[in-house]
Parts: structure tokens; sequence; C-alpha cells
């Protein structure tokens, strides 16, 4: 699923509007037919509905929603904040129509002290601005925000949260932005919904279908996805009768130290889990034993050094690895990273300390390529590229890293993202908050050197992967909920995750 500018939904719209053809009061009469859809499938008629529209086509919207309503019999006021005398050739359609078959519902709200009384039963509906807002809400509009966050009903907005731009935020004013308990985006995510301090103002956010022309949809390019299961679906690999582990590559997992073997144990099993066909786990002497007790699937390299990573031997012929799961950030450990990095030049996923140890030797990032994944959490990011102040500003960093160092990133966290060498964006859709629990990380890392084994490119690896992981993650948390979930949940359920996504049934 694409995400595209505010613009570029404009022109998408006008596009549909004369290819289709259907004019534009039809097209808006389609998005509130969704919405009143939606909203009837989840209230039922108990509930007064409360529409605020503006007076462009989002609050058009409003006015067909509101009359779709009172056809129906629900209870439902339409609020027009009388702020903008000018008001869009729909809208007034819309108008016109509701007057003419509503009157009653129709009020004028000219000032603060006319505002309606509003209790927690009751449902607003925020159709005041859309997606083509350019500058923060201010005036008595910005007034009327306030009020309504301040109300103790549910709040549901169409398109976007009124007062919050599609893309970037930092400076705009959050006191005057909507804060939905719902937001009905058509057609597509806006790229705001991405970011962690939009939450409060997004609430549960779902995408509606309303008919946009599919051509120039396929043709108009963006740099950011939203991941959804038919993307992904289609980059799995099928396994034949006569295939067998040495068709599923040879991989090498560097990881742990004294007291972290942990880590090196939970990406170990998930690799195996997620498909590999032979793993070899590069671990300090003193993690051998408890390797080969808890994961006897893998084959066991032994560090000289028993407390450490001080070396890693290459004679083998390995084509992926991954290094980094709880292998501490030693001296010697950053001399035997810096070695690794020059003499292996094959597809690698650097993760944990190895990140760390990475940030803090900048010059080591000459040695990345095109075949290097990161997977950092977001303080592991900022180590590696700076601080931010919002998370539409950490995107742009992680894309321009990711084309300074030729390299793919997967920055860790609700709606992962995944950059590419040249530019593009991957979100990810699955996954949980249950998730945010020790080795977590650790899993995904082994799930990918996994797909890297198996053939799988670096983009397609890093993407499956990250689909995958989030999944497992919510098959574990349907069956436990979130705070019992933890790594070992997520394992188990690659498996049934794997079954799912094949199956369609996500």
């Amino acid at each position: 699923m694409k995400i595209f500018s505010s613009a570029q939904i404009k022109e998408i719209d006008s596009y549909t509007i004369i290819h289709e053809p259907v004019n534009s009061v039809n097209l808006m009469e389609r998005a509130a037919g969704e919405i009143f859809d939606w909203y009837i499938h989840l209230f039922d008629r108990r509930h007064r509905i409360f529409i605020f529209a503006g007076p462009g086509n989002n609050g058009g919207d409003g006015l067909a929603l509101a009359r779709m309503l009172a056809g129906e019999r629900y209870k439902v006021e339409l609020w027009y904040p009388d702020f903008n005398a000018k008001t869009s050739v729909d809208w007034k359609q819309n108008f016109k129509r509701l007057k003419k078959e509503y009157p009653d519902v129709i009020k004028v709200l000219k000032d603060e002290s006319a505002f309606p009384f509003i209790s927690k039963d009751d449902v607003i509906i925020d159709a005041i601005f859309g997606s083509g807002l350019n500058r923060p809400a201010d005036g008595f509009i910005a007034v009327v925000i306030r009020l309504i966050n301040e109300s103790v009903a549910t709040r549901v907005s169409i398109d976007i949260p009124s007062g919050l731009f599609c893309e970037d935020n930092g400076k705009n004013d959050p006191a005057s932005i909507i804060q939905a308990d719902y937001t009905l985006s058509f057609e597509f995510p806006k790229l705001a919904f991405m970011f962690a301090e939009n939450a409060k103002f997004t609430g549960d956010w779902d995408v509606l279908p309303i008919g946009l022309h599919e051509s120039v949809i396929e043709d108009t390019e963006t740099q950011f996805n939203y991941l959804t299961a038919d993307d992904v679906r289609p980059l799995l690999k099928t396994r034949k009768t006569f295939d067998h582990k040495g068709m599923f590559g040879h991989g090498l997992l560097v990881a742990g130290s004294a007291g972290k073997t942990g880590a090196a144990i939970l990406s170990a099993k998930a690799a195996l889990r997620a498909g590999i066909g032979l793993l070899t786990c590069h671990l300090p002497g003193s993690g051998r034993g408890v390797m080969n007790t808890s994961v006897p699937e893998a084959m066991v390299s032994a560090d000289k050094n028993e407390e450490l990573i001080s070396g890693v031997d290459l004679t083998s012929k390995y084509t992926v690895a991954a290094i980094g799961p709880g292998i501490g950030t030693d001296k010697l450990t950053q001399k035997a990273l810096f070695s690794f990095l020059k003499d292996f030049r094959f597809p690698l996923i650097i993760d944990a300390d190895a990140l760390n140890l990475l940030s803090e030797n900048r010059q080591m990032y000459s040695l990345l390529h095109k075949s290097i994944i990161l997977t950092p959490h977001p303080k592991e990011f900022e180590r590696l590229t700076g601080k931010f102040s919002t998370g539409y500003e950490r995107l742009i960093s992680q894309i321009e890293f990711s084309e300074k160092n030729n390299c793919f990133v997967v920055l860790k966290g609700a709606y992962t993202s995944v950059s590419t060498p040249e530019g593009k964006v991957y979100f990810n859709s699955t996954g949980n908050p249950g998730m945010a629990t020790a080795g977590s990380g650790d899993v995904l890392t082994g799930i990918i050197l996994s797909l890297l084994a198996q053939g799988y490119s670096s983009e397609e690896a890093a993407v499956l992967g990250v689909y995958l992981h989030g999944l497992a993650g919510d098959i574990a948390a349907e069956a436990g909920g979130y705070e019992a979930l933890i790594a070992s949940d997520i394992i188990n359920n690659i498996g049934p995750a794997y079954i799912r996504l094949r199956e369609g049934k996500e």
C-alpha cells in the first residue's frame, strides 16, 4: 500500500474525477458512504452524533454523512463553525441538499458560548479540515478544536485529525489538533500516522476504500510504502519435494558474551524456526555447552576467549552472517568487529552491541555496503546519527543514512521502518506492544539471517523478516495477551505466521 503526500492525493482525486469519470460530489458521496458503513457497524442508535464540518471538502464529507445518518433516523446534529465564509462548490451542493431534506439537523456555531453540551455517551465526528491543511489552526476554529478535545465523548476524525499535517508536524501547534479516538483515512494511510508523537491525535486508524483510479495509483511514484499481506505474500519461496538442507543456506551467527548467551540462543532458535538450512554460532568459549544443550540443531564455533568475542574464523564458506546480539562492547570485541567487517563482504546483519561499537567508531561506516542490514532500535539509531525532536526528522535521517552509507536500515518499533540504499521506505503493519520485551530484537535478527541464507535479497529479507516477526508476535498475543508475551513466544509462532501468510488469513 502506497503512502502519498497531500499534493499527490489531490492529483489522484482529480485524475479519478476526470478519467473514471465521476464528478467530485459523487466521489464525496462514496467517501461518506464508507464512513456511514463503518459507523453503523461500531455504534448503535442510542448515541447522539455531533458532526463538526469545516468549509472545504472534508466538511462536505461531513454534510453528506449527516444526511445519510438522518435518513436512517440516527440522532445527528451537523454543527458548522462560522469562521470562514468561503466554502467549496461541493460543500455548497451537499449543504443545500441537507437543508432541503433535514433542515433541523443543521446548527451554526458562531461563538464559544454556543458550543453544545456533549456527554460521554455521545460521538463527535470531526470533519473540519482534511489533508490539505498547511498551517496551524488558529483563531475561533482553534478554540472549537480545544473544546472538542475537552469533551468526554468518543471522537472520530474523517481522513485525518483536523489540524494535523500529512507529513511534518515539527512546526505545528499540538493544542490545535483534534485528539481522535478513531481516524478514517481514505484509500491510503498518511505518513504522519507512522510517528509515535502523533498517536495521541490519530487514535486507532483505518483505511477506507473510495474507488480512486487504480492506474494512477499504480503509476504515481512514492518512496513510502505501508506493508500489507498482499505486498509480502508474493515474496515467499516454495519448497520442492527434492530440496535438501544445503539448498537453504549456511549462516554464521556471531553472538554472546559472559552473561549474555541467551541473546545468541534466541537468535539461533529464530533462525532455525524461520527455515535456515545450516547454522553455525560463533560464541565465547564458555557458551559452547549451553548452546549445544539449548539448540542442538545449531553447530558451534568457540572463540579462543572464554568470556567474549575476540575474533571470528572465516575459513568456512559462509555466505551470510549476523553479528551483535549480546556481544558486549569490550575493546577486543571492537577489534574483532572491525576485522570482520573488512573481511566479510557478503549479506550481513549488524545488530545490538555491534551497532553500539559501530557508533563509537564511525570510521567503520566506510565498510558498510549494499548487502548489509542494520537493525537498530530508536536509541541505537540515535547513537549512530544523533538525536531528533520528531519522528519525521528521524525518518529523514534514516533515509539519508541508508543512501549515504549504501545500506539497509531496519528501525525497530511500532510500524518498523525499512529504508533502502535507493531511499525507499517500507513501514510494517504487523506487531503489537507486547513485543516490547527483552530478546524480541534478537529474534528478528535470527529471522532475517535465516531469510538471507535461503536466498532472499537483503531488501526482501528485511521486508519479509519484519512482517513475519510482527505476525508471529500478533499470533502469540492472541493466545496470551500483551503483558505475558516473551521473545520465545515469538519464536514458537514463526511457523503459524508462515501458514497464515501463505493462506491469506492474517
